[in-house]
């Protein structure tokens, strides 16, 4: 599962962006921005990343307050929380500097609206750790409003719509038991718009169509008109 998860392009662009970050010289800043449209992968590769980088991860609410955002990483470090917010930012500090491990901050576009980036940079600047945040497709925009976080940032990351590849690693990762050609792959990637939630839908859909018809290999043809879940609701029946 994690190979077939490994081969996907935004895995391997995560990955890339965290490495450069901890093998970065002392004097360059810590800070990495993974960011794109909804349902691309990039939760995918952020659960990658923080198994393979044994990282600390939160996934942010949006709901959350600055003590509640300070709570939840305390708890991914396994650390109880002290009383106040200083003494909880030190405590967060502390323990990414002496672990040389990363921080994966995933939604933070709540953090952002909650106007609490600057929790964010308290603990890099107490810990000049690698701190990834992952974000929809503004949030880098976002971000320059507050300049001594943005211009603390090492590398923005786009993350890409799915190919070929992806949807290739996708359908061996859920449809193991059919293989699906590649020109169905293709169209797949086509009706999705690279967008990886989609590809899964309609790899499933595949998959419960060719042990309902008896087939372990089908392509374009073998599918025929059958339809494909592109995200859009159906039209109201008249």
């Amino acid at each position: 599962m994690s190979h077939s998860i490994a081969n996907l392009r935004n895995v391997a662009l995560l990955s890339t962006a965290i490495d450069t970050a901890l093998a970065r010289p002392v004097h360059l800043p810590g800070l990495v921005v993974f960011y794109g449209t909804s349902g691309i992968g990039k939760s995918f590769s952020a659960a990658y990343a923080a198994n393979r980088y044994q990282a600390y991860y939160v996934e942010c609410k949006s709901s959350w307050t600055r003590k509640a955002l300070l709570s939840a990483i305390l708890n991914s470090m396994g650390i109880m929380p002290a009383k106040t917010l200083p003494e909880m930012t030190d405590q967060a500090a502390e323990q990414l500097a002496l672990s040389g491990k990363p921080l994966i901050i995933d939604e933070m576009d709540h953090i952002v609206e909650k106007k609490a980036v600057e929790v964010i940079r308290d603990l890099y600047e107490g810990s000049q750790g690698t701190i990834i945040m992952i974000g929809e497709e503004y949030l880098p925009s976002k971000l320059k409003a507050w300049e001594r976080f943005h211009n603390r940032v090492l590398a923005w990351v786009p993350a890409q719509l799915a190919d070929i590849q992806d949807c290739r690693a996708l359908a061996t990762l859920y449809c193991s038991a059919t293989t699906i050609d590649d020109d169905l792959l293709t169209e797949i990637n086509r009706v999705s718009k690279g967008c990886v939630r989609r590809i899964c839908v309609n790899v499933e859909r595949v998959r419960q169509e060719s042990m309902l018809i008896g087939l372990t290999k089908i392509n374009l043809k073998d599918w025929g008109t059958r339809g494909f879940y592109t995200g859009d609701a159906p039209e109201r029946s008249r």
